[in-house]
């Protein structure tokens, strides 16, 4: 997530035993038994599985877990090519030698006909805006289009606004109230997720403009509601009264997409946008919705003459009718979904999957498939203490749906019917799967059943239903991807400032600097293996708190976003607010090959001082942004990420070129895309 919208307030009171807690007993044990047994053994992740449940175990792992065939096959043979590159503190990218950076679809880009040219001077109005890219691009993926490397679509979120820089002199307002309808539809404009047509020329990404296919998803577009919480009292509104649909989609940061080709948005840090002046119920105050004021005032406007169907009221969920049919009472619980988009359907309706949870998502994974087997999505909730998710289909994996007639239709099947699971660690490096539904035992000796009083209703209070479980608190967990070799589980715990327990074999009392932890699923769907595979730390740090050996050359802090590409490589991202780092580089995006660390047994190797030089920084944001977002092209020429927040970027579709001194530009968001100046495979 942005620092701009992160919310320090902890709503987890569960008082289950924390992630730092269990580490510490992970680690000391890790110490106590390395000497007899090996860092090898100890990390124990296998060449294969993520199954979900049912494995047979013919994966080459042992009954305990550990790899017994380090074959070739289940591994990657990428290997990094460049050199990796100091850091960087100017209003330009960086880019290793040989390498070129281009600007693409920024903020303000008109989509079709009915949008303006963007205007430097803010001037652009909210239909302009509801034609045109939005502002602060965040996770995004690329589908191809007739199975070209150079021609397909863009699906780009667009986490929250900068009001200062998408009006002309910032909102108006008059004793702290917002008094510009006009601004307010521009700021929900703003907000969701662009499709945008792009074709590579000669050397150069383009948009086409006013493809079909080009479109704009935003806080107001109409949306259908599937899984156990369609059609319940818990969504009924005035709009829609029968609990079938919503309006928008918020503060969209992590993505993922699915099996079956479509894209997958994540609603994170949505609360914040909706009131209740009453009562907040359990799982309002649970999640965080306030009881004061909204994050950007749209509901100051609720009930001005200019008001089109309850557009501002909506975010004002006080109860005010004598039933829900009569308000917005249930408007936010509309909010905090996986969000399914078929990118190669402009008439289909975005569907929001509520069997996946409702909390602050950030990020939204498959497990590697296996014919007959579930298909399996991992996700985090991204706040302090919070925790990991996985949510398994009922449905077998059936390799047809991989190009299905009707991808809702295979949506549904997917993602509608499942079980979904929290997880709680221990300090033997192992793990259990909480599942969430009606029978769950709970820590009161009790089951889930005697405090929900259906699926729905535990779906709803997804966070509240996993304090009951005993799950582990974990200091905010963002984005999940997977090893499409070994199966491997990766995810990005960003930081905690608030971690005040440690000890020796952990020191480090406050987080400031985030690490990477990775598993590996079990013979079942409720056991996992687990290990840390990498720490954030500046390089002058003592070694209790640089435990991978960073350098230079490859240190980091908070990280962010997560990704493989399908050759292996891991793309790691940062979001850094540690002045140990910022001091020298901006936020940053670094790669990795996890597979190829093996030992002579074959066992995979965490990031230590002995090898961390295969971590390699391989790009460098300007002043000021986030790096986030990944995206490759087929052919592995081309990577698209994306440069939120900038201070004072671009000035040039070249992303590398400076500002000239004293030069002042509208900040906006956009697309890099970086490709190798010889036309090879970016990376390698």
């Amino acid at each position: 997530m942005s620092k701009a919208t992160f919310d320090p307030t902890r709503y987890n009171k569960s008082g289950n035993e924390t992630f730092q807690e269990v580490l510490d007993k992970h680690l000391s044990r890790r110490t106590a038994l390395k000497s007899t047994l090996g860092l090898g053994a100890l990390t124990a992740l296998s060449t294969f599985g993520l199954t979900g449940c049912g494995s047979d175990n013919d994966s080459g792992k042992s009954g305990d877990g550990t790899d017994t065939n380090p074959d070739a096959a289940s591994r990657s043979t990428a290997v990094l090519s460049f050199d990796s590159i100091p850091g960087s503190l100017l209003d330009a990218v960086a880019v290793p030698a040989g390498y070129s950076a281009q600007v693409l679809v920024p903020w303000g880009t008109p989509l079709n006909t009915k949008a303006n040219a963007w205007d430097n001077s803010g001037q652009n109005s909210a239909d302009d805006q509801a034609n045109a890219m939005g502002m602060h691009h965040d996770g995004m993926h690329f589908f191809p289009l007739n199975d070209a490397a150079d021609d397909g679509l863009l699906c780009i979120n667009h986490e929250y606004i900068d009001q200062d820089a998408l009006h002309p002199a910032g909102p108006t307002e008059v004793g702290g109230l917002r008094t510009s309808v006009e601004e307010i539809r521009k700021e929900i404009n703003a907000h969701g997720v662009s499709v945008v047509r792009v074709r590579l020329t000669g050397n150069t990404w383009q948009i086409v403009d006013n493809d079909p296919l080009n479109r704009r998803f935003t806080a107001a577009t109409v949306m259908d509601m599937g899984g156990p919480l369609a059609y319940t009292g818990y969504l009924e509104t005035r709009f829609s009264p029968d609990g079938s649909q919503t309006r928008g989609t918020l503060n969209n940061c992590g993505n993922g997409y699915t099996p079956w080709g479509t894209y997958l948005t994540c609603e994170e840090n949505w609360p914040g946008y909706f009131v209740n002046q009453g009562t907040l119920t359990e799982d309002q105050s649970r999640i965080g919705v306030s009881s004061s004021g909204t994050r950007y005032g749209w509901d100051d406007l609720a009930g001005d003459a200019d008001e089109r169907l309850d557009e501002f009221s909506r975010f004002n969920v006080t109860p005010s009718a004598a039933s829900a049919a009569g308000d917005y009472r249930n408007e936010a619980n509309g909010f905090g979904y996986i969000v399914e988009i078929d990118p190669y359907d402009a008439r289909a309706r975005a569907v929001k999957r509520t069997a996946l949870g409702r909390f602050r998502h950030e990020g939204c994974a498959f497990g590697k498939l296996e014919e007959g087997k579930p298909v399996v999505f991992y996700s985090g909730h991204d706040s302090k203490f919070e925790y990991i998710y996985k949510f398994v289909s009922d449905a077998l994996w059936d390799p047809a749906d991989a190009n299905p007639v009707n991808r809702r239709v295979t949506g549904d099947k997917y993602m509608d019917h499942g079980t979904l699971y929290v997880a709680k660690f221990s300090d033997e490096g192992v793990g259990q799967w909480l599942p969430l539904t009606m029978d769950s035992p709970t820590l009161d000796a009790g089951v889930l059943g005697d405090h929900f009083e259906s699926l729905a209703a535990i779906l709803l209070n997804t966070a509240g239903a996993a304090d009951r479980v005993g799950a582990t608190p974990m200091d905010r967990p963002e984005w999940t991807t997977v090893d499409p070799f070994t199966g491997t589980v990766y995810l990005t715990l960003t930081n905690n400032s608030s971690r005040t327990e440690g000890n020796v074999a952990n020191p480090r009392l406050k987080n400031y600097f985030g690490h990477v932890i990775r598993w590996d699923e079990g013979d079942d769907a409720t056991s996992f293996i687990w290990d840390i595979f990498l720490f954030g730390a500046p390089s002058d740090a003592d070694a209790a708190t640089n435990r991978s050996g960073l350098t230079d050359l490859n240190m980091f802090a908070s990280p962010d976003g997560l990704a493989f590409d399908p050759r292996g490589i891991l793309w790691v991202q940062t979001d850094n607010g540690a002045p140990d780092v910022t001091s020298y580089t901006n936020d940053q995006m670094l790669a990795i090959v996890p597979s190829a660390m093996v030992d002579a047994q074959g066992k995979q190797q965490v990031v230590t001082g002995e090898n961390q030089m295969q971590l390699k920084r391989f790009f460098v944001g300007p002043n000021g942004c986030e790096v986030t977002g990944f995206a490759i092209s087929p052919d592995y020429k081309s990577v698209f990420i994306n440069i939120q927040h900038p201070g004072n970027w671009p000035y040039s579709e070249n992303a590398a070129e400076q500002t000239p001194g004293g030069t002042t530009v509208r900040p906006r968001a956009a697309t890099v895309v970086i490709r190798r100046n010889d036309g090879g495979e970016v990376g390698v």
